[in-house]
Formats: structure tokens, C-alpha cells, sequence
């Protein structure tokens, strides 16, 4: 049992460094292919030394400015969120580090986009740098940066990670004002941040979203079991009438998951395919099993 046990464990930890390696490459890949290129500015340790290779009119590598940066911020990450935190932190930005140094430019890619608008670059460049970083956070892991801050934020508050780049990037967008003193630079910068608070939102709470179920059927008291039995939620069952019948039933309220909504479906289904369903996403659900209130 115990052997199994570390097997689980060792599994997981592996799986967990692989989204990691796999967000972050895609982080890095989004900087590399489309914003630096177009000397476009984005937020986090990575756009604050972009800042700080292009003022100093590319003196101070990318690279070397981003790690110096994330071991101040690493420090204090590390003491505020623990061992664990801080292992995969060191590992994400290393990683990244890395990847600033030796991912060449891909051209095929560059290519393509040399004839766009920096505005294309800059959506595409949100998009999948957000999506990279919301991999990695999932994962447990971050390129540090202000996704330490994030992290320490979310911890404490109910404040999406998207916010807290929101919030925290606008100095560091705003000072590649100083790069070539267009105010251009500054608005592909913002279109950048929103696209990638999006992103990053869209992936970390896409699947922590919840649904409220109502369930109408004869077979109530069979869904109710299946859904505890094979969903592992619970089931409240409501006195109701049907008005234009005159006749007492029951309804069942089930708060789960947005993944776990195809399941739900495919029980009631199949126990009773005439039932009356009608399904609403919850702005939140606290309660065990769902999210706590933080303090």
C-alpha cells in the first residue's frame, strides 16, 4: 500500500514538472516569436527586463536582467509560500532563464508575422504567453516575477491571478514609453497584459467554474444516488407542486463543476431521459468541496 502510495506521489510530482516545462516553453515561445521582436513590452520580470535590455539600447541581456530580477523576488516568494513554492519556482525560473538564453528565434514563425501589424503580434503574444503561465500556475509552478506577487495575493485574498497582473504591470508597461517615446509602444503593451489576464482567467478558472443543476423527474431518488455514488456531490431534494398538474414532486438541486456537468447528463439520461433539467452558472460556491472563503 505504501509502495503505491509513492508511486501516486511520484507520478503526480513528474506530471506536475511537465506542465510546468510545457507552460513556461510556451511562455517563453510567446516572448521570443512575437513581442520582443516588435519591441513590444509586456508585464511580469520578463517585460520589466525587456524594459531594461532596451533602454540600455541592448547592453544588458534580456536573459541576465530576468534573472536578476526574480532572485530578489524569488526570496521573498520563498519565504512567504513555503519549500514547495519555492522548489518549483527555482525549477520554473531556471527554466525560463534557460530558454531566454538558448531558444532561438524561430523565424518560420517571425516570418510570417514581419509583414503584420505589432497589434496581431501583440494579441497573439498575450494569448499564448497567458495560456503558457496558466499551465504552469495550475501546475503549481511560475516563471516568478509578478507571478510571485500574484500567487502571494491569491492566497490571502479572493483576487483572480489576472487582476493582480492587471494591477501590478502598469508601471512596467508604461515605462517602455521611454524605449522609443511612442505612445504606440505603451497601448501594444496594454493590449498585451488584457489579452493575457485574460487568458490566464480563462484557463485557471474554466474548469474551477461552477454549475447549479435543477432536476425534475419521477425518478428523482435514483439520479439523487447516482450523482452522490459516481459524481461524489451532493444532492438537495425540494418540495415542489407542478401547478398545472396539482401534484406534489420533488426537485433536485445539484451544485457541481462545469467538468463534471457531462457527467451529471449522462445519468440523468440514462435513468430518466424525460426529465426536466435547467442548468445556470454560479458566480462562486463556497462550502467544502468548493472554494474557501479567504480572509
Amino acid at each position: 500500500m505504501q509502495v503505491n502510495i509513492n508511486k501516486n506521489r511520484i507520478y503526480s510530482e513528474l506530471r506536475s514538472y511537465l506542465g510546468i516545462t510545457i507552460g513556461l516553453f510556451l511562455y517563453v515561445l510567446a516572448w521570443v516569436a512575437f513581442l520582443i521582436p516588435n519591441e513590444i513590452v509586456g508585464g511580469g520580470a520578463t517585460g520589466f527586463a525587456t524594459d531594461i535590455h532596451f533602454l540600455t539600447g541592448k547592453a544588458i541581456p534580456i536573459n541576465y536582467a530576468f534573472f536578476a530580477v526574480n532572485a530578489i523576488l524569488l526570496a521573498i516568494g520563498f519565504y512567504i509560500l513555503g519549500n514547495s513554492f519555492g522548489i518549483k519556482t527555482i525549477y520554473g525560473m531556471v527554466f525560463t532563464f534557460l530558454m531566454l538564453t538558448f531558444l532561438p528565434e524561430p523565424t518560420i514563425i517571425t516570418n510570417s508575422f514581419q509583414d503584420s501589424d505589432k497589434l496581431i503580434c501583440a494579441i497573439i503574444g498575450g494569448i499564448v504567453s497567458g495560456f503558457g503561465i496558466a499551465i504552469a500556475f495550475r501546475n503549481g509552478g511560475s516563471a516568478g516575477g509578478t507571478d510571485i506577487v500574484a500567487m502571494i495575493v491569491s492566497k490571502y485574498k479572493n483576487i483572480s491571478p489576472g487582476k493582480v497582473y492587471l494591477y501590478s504591470d502598469l508601471f512596467i508597461i508604461g515605462a517602455s514609453f521611454f524605449i522609443n517615446f511612442d505612445f504606440r509602444t505603451i497601448v501594444y503593451g496594454y493590449v498585451t497584459m488584457a489579452v493575457f489576464s485574460y487568458s490566464v482567467d480563462l484557463v485557471l478558472s474554466g474548469s474551477r467554474q461552477s454549475v447549479q443543476i435543477f432536476i425534475i423527474s419521477k425518478k428523482y431518488d435514483e439520479i439523487a444516488r447516482r450523482i452522490i455514488n459516481e459524481v461524489n456531490r451532493g444532492v438537495t431534494a425540494l418540495d415542489a407542486i407542478g401547478w398545472y398538474s396539482q401534484t406534489s414532486s420533488k426537485v433536485l438541486m445539484v451544485i457541481v463543476r462545469k467538468n463534471d456537468t457531462k457527467q451529471v447528463h449522462q445519468i440523468i439520461n440514462e435513468t430518466d431521459p424525460e426529465a426536466f433539467i435547467s442548468e445556470a452558472s454560479v458566480m462562486g460556491v463556497y462550502g467544502k468541496g468548493f472554494d474557501v472563503i479567504k480572509k
